[in-house]
């Protein structure tokens, strides 16, 4: 049976892990289980998978539910408490799913304790993807991506990430708003960006997803995931959101991992690689489907995604700087501070602000990260 830890419990990912776990409870035990602080979606997840630890990130969230945890669990709340969930007792598997750059944290302790990491958390390559790299290697584990579109790739190399390969292509759905133009994308709206036309996600992401960042983080994992230049990494809109990814091979073979969209595939396959288990998934309908679109994806076409691609060139800080920005930015849209337009301007800011150098260590992340988020939301202030 396969020992979990399950970091990020209640987001999106996090409740399909358990989705997986509920199905095959015979192969799978959550040991330990932590969140940030949606207590009454956690308070329900320990009483069902009664794990031998628990905790929340945010302790006045924690204190609400502390008298309910049931028998035989410990219960802490506090973020170191949350971290040391992460390699708690006799757990063989860290699954991340927290979201932003505090995701990175909880990677970096599941490469210290050797716990094999299942990977949601886009965060912790782009931000630190040398740093986790080089450890990873260093510690002799293995890492699962659970992102969909590494997934695919890692499945057409076979699940190894030191295969050869031509050409990585990575396909984006476009979208809600692909092929508007920059005025009418001033009217867009939270509610508007938030109805992906393919995927269920949570809110952050979704909001990556229509202004093409996430697509560009995804971009920076791959180069570090399969040690891919950007030269050989390629994107391609694909509407229907049913080829996942593709890998092109030296005598001009190509495969690729199709699907209907579903995460809970790349969640299990993480947990249960090499075998392939029943997933209770619909099956293709090709007579139904009837054809597969593909679609050009400029970069410039998309500010945000081409920042995204800049900061991949640059290298160094600048990734970090990049999600930082990006992170205060979506949240200021959510809130209505700032338009759908003014992300890309206010990450586009950040970076034109920021001295490229090298950040060793995660310490020295932090600060990046610290650093850009203030530049953020002076440049965000500055516009109120």
């Amino acid at each position: 049976m396969k020992k979990i830890s399950l970091i990020g419990s209640t987001g999106s990912i996090g409740r399909q892990v358990c989705s997986v776990v509920r199905r095959y409870p015979e192969k799978f035990q959550i040991v330990s289980l932590v969140a940030n602080c949606s207590a009454e979606v956690f308070l329900e997840q320990v009483r069902e998978f009664k794990p031998a630890y628990a905790a929340l990130a945010d302790e006045d969230a924690g204190k609400k539910i502390a008298g309910e945890i049931p028998a035989g669990v410990c219960f802490r709340c506090g973020e170191q408490a949350a971290l040391d969930g992460v390699a708690y007792g006799d757990t063989d598997t860290a699954v991340v799913a927290a979201t932003g750059f505090a995701g990175l944290k909880y990677s970096l302790k599941a490469i210290e304790a050797k716990k094999a990491l299942a990977l949601a958390n886009k965060e912790t390559l782009v931000c630190g993807g040398e740093l986790v790299m080089n450890k990873i290697k260093g510690a002799g584990i293995d890492l699962m991506p659970i992102d969909s579109e590494h997934s695919a790739l890692w499945q057409a190399l076979s699940f190894k990430t030191n295969a050869p390969f031509k050409r990585l292509i990575i396909t984006a759905s476009g979208g809600p708003f692909y092929g508007w133009t920059r005025e009418r994308l001033r009217s867009v709206t939270p509610a508007s960006a938030l109805k992906h036309p393919t995927w269920n996600m949570g809110a952050k992401i979704t909001i990556d997803s229509a202004t093409l960042l996430n697509k560009g983080f995804e971009v920076i994992e791959a180069m570090w995931l399969y040690n891919a230049p950007l030269e050989k990494i390629h994107t391609v809109v694909q509407p229907e959101s049913i080829i996942h990814s593709m890998v092109e091979f030296d005598d001009g073979g190509i495969l690729a991992q199709m699907s209907y969209p579903t995460m809970e595939l790349p969640i299990q396959l993480a947990l249960t690689y090499p075998d392939r288990l029943d997933c209770d998934l619909k099956p293709l309908d090709f007579e139904a489907l009837g054809a597969i679109r593909f679609k050009p994806l400029h970069r410039k076409d998309f500010p945000c995604y081409d920042l995204a691609l800049t900061a991949a060139e640059q290298g160094a800080n600048y990734p970090c700087v990049l999600n930082a920005a990006g992170e205060i930015a979506v949240r200021a849209f959510l809130d209505g501070k700032i338009g759908f337009t003014s992300i890309a301007e206010t990450i586009e800011s950040v970076l034109n602000a920021t001295e490229r150098k090298k950040a060793d260590g995660y310490s020295a992340l932090r600060e990046e990260d610290s650093r850009a988020r203030a530049r953020a939301e002076q440049f965000i202030d500055n516009q109120l």
